[in-house]
């Protein structure tokens, strides 16, 4: 079986990886949905063009598709948010009991 891989953006000084908050306006604390990109350079692509004072401080790490769920479970993300463009950016979001059939 193939595995696919997706690349993730990780704080090389406290291990946090790059989220998007979304707000809901029925609950306090808004809903935090892992960042993912398709290609590595997609997701350094990202960071130079909507964050380049910040680039220096992030890495890119990969993570298959059978590490996706306990990864999001562990960290407590609502789901995750596919950047379909990094230029853009137009992010697809998909919460986390969804299947990921479109990965």
């Amino acid at each position: 079986m193939l595995k696919t891989f997706h690349y993730a953006l990780r704080s090389k000084t406290d291990g946090q990886y790059l989220v998007a908050q979304v707000k809901d306006y029925t609950c306090e604390t808004p809903q935090r949905y892992l960042l993912l990109f398709r290609a590595d350079y997609d997701a350094l692509s990202y960071l130079n063009t909507h964050a380049p004072d910040l680039a220096s401080r992030f890495g890119v790490e990969s993570v298959s598709d059978t590490q996706l769920k306990a990864l999001l479970t562990r960290w407590g993300f609502e789901g995750l948010g596919l950047v379909q463009d990094p230029l853009e950016p137009a992010i697809q979001f998909l919460p986390i009991n969804s299947q990921f059939n479109t990965l």
